[in-house]
């Protein structure tokens, strides 16, 4: 049996291809419900008086207008962004948690395990924003076809282009800020719940090392990283969301800009605003990821997470 250092520490090139389609089976599932949760942030960010709505009338919308396969508009940036994010996330956070390890000889405290899942998933996110704003780009895009207007993009190649060539390579890191610091409230809840949570399950005997323990551990780290990350989210997206006008201007100056105003035009839930949809993407994300990995470990004759 190895040792929680070594399963930091060895196969990481397995590790990293076994992440990545873990991501892309997690991200293929439940992607329609992260398209909801994406319009819903958006809805009412340019008036006070907006009509209320609720996921699923954002989602039957999405279906009435563009039919079923508008509710995977995007999917592509998105897959692409987790190629890089989730392996770098994931195989990071174990490293680090190993290096804890070596430094005191015990298991690592819940904070510790917060704060390296916090790091990891900053790493990670920087490297992937270009790909996530093309992600979320796309996804705005459904809405302004639903509204009978000409869409922005035609496909992510020509995203990525217009978004160079309109708003200069440093563009494609719009909303970084935002990004990074819901990453690292995502991660910090995520990873360290997962993992500790896992633990105490197994622990306990509540379940063992199997697909109960895993869905238990899955369903706490969704519920505990939607609640710290949703007002960064909901931040992120619509900074990522907003391209200059053609006098150069934009509706946030800044990530901060973006929650006062947010906050003074829609009132304090607005941070909270796809809360629901954000965990139930969440939930049978962490789902279908961790268990999706969890036995691809198992068949490459790796040791869990």
């Amino acid at each position: 049996m190895k040792t929680s250092e070594e399963h930091g520490r060895h196969n990481p090139n397995t590790k990293m291809l076994l992440t990545a389609l873990a991501a892309m089976v997690a991200e293929s599932t439940t992607f329609p419900i992260d398209l909801t949760k994406t319009r819903l942030q958006l809805h009412g960010e340019s008036a006070s008086s907006s009509r209320s709505t609720n996921a699923f009338r954002v989602a039957s919308a999405i279906v009435k207008d563009q039919g079923p396969f508008g509710l995977y508009k995007g999917l592509s940036p998105a897959i692409l962004r987790h190629l890089f994010y989730t392996p770098i996330r994931i195989v990071g956070y174990e490293h680090l948690r190993s290096l804890f390890l070596a430094s005191d000889g015990g298991s690592v405290s819940l904070p510790a395990k917060a704060l390296v899942g916090g790091i990891s998933g900053s790493i990670a996110q920087v490297v992937a924003s270009p790909a996530d704003l093309v992600k979320v780009r796309m996804q705005a895009d459904g809405r302004l076809m639903s509204q009978g207007l000409q869409p922005r993009y035609s496909g992510p190649l020509d995203a990525f282009t217009k978004i160079v060539r309109g708003e200069g390579i440093m563009g494609l890191w719009k909303g970084v800020v935002p990004n990074v610091q819901r990453a690292f409230l995502v991660n910090m809840g995520e990873l360290a719940c997962y993992d500790h949570a896992k633990r105490f399950v197994i622990r306990n005997q509540i379940a063992g090392d199997n697909i109960f323990g895993h869905t238990l551990a899955s369903v706490m780290s969704g519920l505990s990283a939607t609640a710290l990350s949703c007002p960064a989210d909901v931040v992120k997206t619509r900074m990522m969301n907003q391209a200059a006008s053609k006098e150069g201007t934009t509706m946030y100056n800044g990530a901060y800009d973006c929650l006062v105003k947010t906050v003074k035009i829609e009132g304090l839930r607005a941070l909270w605003k796809g809360f629901f949809p954000t965990w139930a993407r969440l939930g049978p994300w962490q789902f279908v990821f961790w268990v999706s990995y969890e036995k691809f470990r198992k068949l490459a004759g790796i040791s869990s997470f």
